[in-house]
């Protein structure tokens, strides 16, 4: 696996610095206030990386749910999320990190889903998967990938420490090596068809030292939906190393919704 290169970062940063203000061209109005927020973690994690923002959520009155992706197929990991979506009371906005975005990306179609929220993550067009940005995108985690015999790759402990979560304190990144979901390649190879973001009102976090998902792949994706952006001194797991931030982008995003 990859990402994009760094040769290219600093151009792209600077177009996702013009992103701020943008937003995406199709609104989905809503007949209700979104009070259901869904959290889609991405490969080689589970739901608890959502651990530190999902508080700062529920304190502010929204119903959270984090899903648990078994990781297993693309179809399954939507099914999966479809499942959760089906299960909410009102409108929902999907919020994917990672190969969670590569997720919401298909089963933001849902009627239910109101907006997108990408962390740090892939968000492939159609006809094209996130195995195939990260291969066109190379970053230093991709040596880190380590395959088994059932098709599944796992990152290795200095992986973790080095390029996914370099940034978070000792104990945290020992953890995050410890709980990580083996990730089928068929899950990171599959393509998505006819994705949300297209017609759904998107925003995006870029992580700017990310070392699994480059930045300015993370940019170029952010500006070709017309996501509003912002740009945080990040490692990959933003929303553990900058949970207050995130947290409170994710609610301007159901501000923004629910004031259309």
């Amino acid at each position: 696996m990859s990402i994009l290169r760094i040769s290219r970062t600093a151009l792209a940063m600077g177009a996702a610095l013009m992103l701020g203000a943008g937003v995406a061209t199709a609104q989905t109005p809503t007949a209700q206030s979104v009070k259901n927020i869904l959290l889609v973690h991405g490969a080689w994690a589970d739901g608890s990386s959502w651990s530190k923002v999902i508080p700062k959520l529920e304190a502010e009155g929204f119903n959270v749910t984090a899903v648990q992706l078994p990781l297993t197929s693309l179809a399954d990991d939507v099914a999966t999320t479809e499942r959760a979506i089906a299960l909410e009371n009102g409108p929902v906005l999907l919020v994917g990190h990672s190969y969670g975005g590569a997720v919401i990306s298909e089963a933001g179609n849902d009627p239910k889903v109101t907006g997108l929220v990408f962390v740090a993550a892939f968000a492939p067009d159609d006809g094209v998967s996130a195995l195939q940005l990260a291969e066109e995108n190379p970053t230093p985690i991709d040596a880190e990938l380590v395959p088994d015999a059932n098709g599944f790759l796992k990152i290795t402990t200095q992986g973790i420490f080095e390029d996914f979560a370099q940034r978070l304190p000792d104990v945290e990144r020992a953890v995050l090596a410890a709980t990580q979901g083996p990730t089928s390649v068929s899950s990171l190879g599959a393509p998505v068809s006819n994705p949300a973001w297209k017609n759904k009102p998107t925003w995006f976090v870029i992580s700017a030292n990310d070392r699994t998902i480059a930045p300015a792949l993370q940019a170029e994706e952010a500006q070709s939906m017309h996501a509003v952006t912002i740009i945080l001194p990040t490692c990959h797991v933003a929303m553990l190393e900058e949970p207050v931030r995130v947290a409170n982008f994710i609610e301007q995003a159901v501000a923004t919704i629910d004031a259309k």
